[in-house]
């Protein structure tokens, strides 16, 4: 059983760095594919950053490339998204997301489970 809990959101300026963490309490973790979705006021979730089960492959939607990371710990059931250059068009919701057929190029369909989501909001 896969069950996905988000944190390290919060209110943060222009500018400013944030990670985020989610931690899987199953016993399945690297059996998945992971990925961070995101989903602002009026507007539907698009896809953040993802990573493969090793870690070793990852893939960044066009507006966070140079600016997110995307890594994992597989011994910690962890996936993190290091944020930094924080812009006003970053605030939302973000999603973790576990995938146990999805690769790193799927779309949100692709994706089994979801965390809460975390609430990011970044001031100009």
């Amino acid at each position: 059983q896969v069950q996905l809990v988000e944190s390290g959101g919060g209110l943060v300026q222009a500018g400013d760095s944030l990670r985020l963490s989610c931690i899987d309490s199953g016993r399945t973790f690297s059996s998945y594919t992971m990925a961070w979705f995101r989903q602002a006021p009026g507007k539907e979730r698009e896809f953040v950053a993802s990573v493969s089960r090793s870690g070793v492959r990852t893939n960044y939607a066009d507006p966070v490339k140079g600016r997110f990371t995307i890594s994992r710990d597989n011994a910690k059931n962890e996936v993190s998204l290091q944020m930094t250059s924080l812009e006003s068009e970053d605030t939302a919701v973000y999603y973790c997301a576990a995938g146990w057929a999805a690769t790193i190029y799927g779309q949100a369909t692709n994706y089994d489970y979801w965390g809460q989501g975390t609430q990011v909001t970044v001031s100009s």
